[in-house]
């Protein structure tokens, strides 16, 4: 009786085990305890996956032997691809690639040229060890995700200069939701939204802007063309994009801006209030000219107005000099130029959070209007601490290089150069006489714009990449990237992040605002405690477990010994 009691039992316990785990194939639940929520995903994340119709495959070149901190990110990366197939389920798979796992040196440098060829940048690993050593190794921090046979390039890590690499690899790590999920809805997007590069009036050609134009292209269809005062001729595109214009424009370009802005369309403004001529400057001088564009009346209506100078900034780029006395081959060496400032962005915005420094040449200060009241604005770039403004015209001599800045001199701190305006826009054409240049009149006139908002950007240059003639014609170099100093910064991240808030991805920016607090260890106190925490670790477990021991033995020899 008693043996069929326990048989029915266990037969019992394990049928309730079957069931449970039966009743759990189907039911998904998992609790993130963490404070600052790392291993949830965000619901437009969440969206995405579920509604994938065919499988993504996600190549993850970041195997092998790795540093600690790589090691982190890799178990990170792990885990963010491991909750991506909860949702998306059998339509995501993904694979771990060892690039060193050849040891044929031709073959990996193949695989290296290779991965290069496709976009994944490659980053150096220096290792040390107690005896002053030190040892090199180049990684592939990325992935390539593979959907219907098109692969795209995801770069994941943050390599800001001004920034530890414990810091870096955090805010990598924190970017790994936002960098995937945003490829993976580009490659699997059907309906592409449409932007423009608007043409005629001097503005940057196909080549000058061909980087990122191909990276908006992952994003966008993007067209270019001229307006030519047809009013609705670019009302089809979620943004326009006006680059580096030279000349001016016509009030029926500027009415049919205005009207576009006025239904919605998002506009993003890269303008030189001041031309500085490159070509006379390789001599020695040049004079920087007011540039005339007929477009500041716009500008002030919206809420800001770009001023007629020139930043000159301590935190700023290389510019190459030649050092060579006269009758000598040249010999061009970089130094600080203060007309070319590097821009620091704040990290509170989802457009800006994480951003490298940005890159900028000759760049106009900006100021806000503040009786534009119902305009939100917001400083997205600006210069540092050490900033000087001359006014133009002004002559510019590479003389002034010769001269070491002085910080008295240098007393303007935090100048907006780049500013985005939110809110309901007026337009500049209310109570103008549009008869003038429309005399068949113009249907539909509307004086004050939906919710809207636009970015103005007091520098052409910073969308401008450097072109190459080669024999096979011109070639487009990455915008990103400084020739001079070797150095990546942040322009083509800003303008995508840019163009997407623009175009309704708030919801998707938003992830760029998640922060994960990062708890480094004090190095000092690891050097002089080093021993003290080895002997905690290692001999005070086993020390522990023999107290308990002896104690467990005493305390039974005293109960059994009555």
């Amino acid at each position: 009786m008693k043996k069929n009691k326990i048989k029915l039992q266990l037969i019992l316990s394990i049928s309730i085990i079957l069931l449970i785990a039966y009743i759990s194939s189907f039911l998904y639940f998992r609790i993130d305890l963490t404070s600052d929520k790392r291993y949830t995903l965000s619901e437009t994340t969440k969206n995405i996956l579920k509604n994938l119709d065919d499988i993504v495959f996600v190549k993850v070149y970041l195997d092998g032997e790795l540093n600690i901190p790589f090691k982190k990110m890799q178990k990170n990366l792990r885990e963010t691809l491991d909750e991506f197939k909860v949702y998306a389920k059998s339509y995501l798979e993904y694979e771990f690639i060892n690039p060193f796992e050849d040891t044929d040196p031709k073959t990996r440098n193949n695989v290296f040229n290779e991965l290069y060829k496709k976009g994944l940048k490659p980053s150096n690993i220096v290792s040390s060890d107690e005896e002053g050593g030190f040892s090199e190794k180049v990684i592939f921090p990325g992935v390539i995700i593979n959907y219907r046979g098109i692969e795209v390039a995801v770069n994941l890590l943050r390599n800001n200069p001004g920034l530890s690499s414990e810091e870096n690899i955090n805010n990598s790590i924190q970017s790994l939701e936002y960098e995937l999920i945003n490829k993976i809805r580009s490659i699997t997007n059907t309906k592409a939204e449409k932007i423009a590069f608007i043409e005629g009036h001097g503005e940057l050609n196909e080549f000058q802007v061909g980087d990122i134009t191909q990276e908006l292209a992952n994003y966008f269809q993007v067209d270019r063309g001229q307006i030519n005062g047809k009013p609705g001729i670019i009302d089809e595109y979620k943004a326009i994009i006006i680059a580096k214009p030279t000349r001016k424009f016509s009030e029926a370009d500027k009415f049919v801006i205005d009207q576009y802005i006025m239904n919605g369309g998002k506009v993003l403004w890269f303008i030189d209030e001041v031309n500085v001529s490159l070509d006379s400057l390789i001599n020695g001088s040049t004079i920087a000219l007011i540039n005339q564009l007929n477009i500041e009346d716009l500008l002030f209506r919206y809420g800001v107005r770009i001023n007629p100078n020139l930043i000159q900034d301590i935190q700023c780029n290389l510019i190459p000099v030649n050092t060579a006395l006269a009758g000598n081959p040249a010999n061009f060496v970089p130094a600080p130029w203060p007309y070319y400032p590097l821009l620091t962005a704040p990290p509170s915005h989802p457009v800006t959070r994480n951003l490298n420094m940005i890159k900028t040449e000759f760049v106009n200060s900006l100021d806000t209007i503040a009786a534009r009241k119902q305009i939100n604005k917001h400083v997205l770039l600006k210069s540092s601490q050490y900033s000087k403004i001359v006014n133009a015209p002004v002559k510019i001599s590479l003389e002034e290089i010769k001269r070491n800045p002085r910080k008295d001199e240098f007393r303007h701190s935090g100048l907006p150069v780049a500013v985005l305006l939110e809110g309901k826009f007026e337009s500049a054409f209310k109570n103008r006489m549009l008869s003038n240049f429309f005399p068949q009149g113009v249907p539909n006139f509307k004086s004050e714009s939906i919710e809207n908002k636009m970015l103005v950007v007091s520098d052409g240059d910073i969308i401008r990449n450097d072109i190459k003639q080669t024999p096979r014609g011109t070639m487009v170099l990455p915008l990103e990237f400084d020739k001079y100093t070797r150095q990546t910064f942040g322009n083509t991240d800003f303008i995508i992040n840019a163009v997407n808030y623009l175009t309704g991805l708030e919801d998707l920016m938003q992830l760029r605002s998640r922060e994960f607090r990062l708890r480094l260890l004090d190095k000092t106190k690891i050097k002089e405690q080093r021993i003290k925490w080895q002997l905690i670790n290692t001999a005070l477990p086993i020390l522990i477990i023999l107290i308990f021991g002896v104690t467990y033995n005493y305390v039974r020899k005293q109960k059994y010994a009555r």
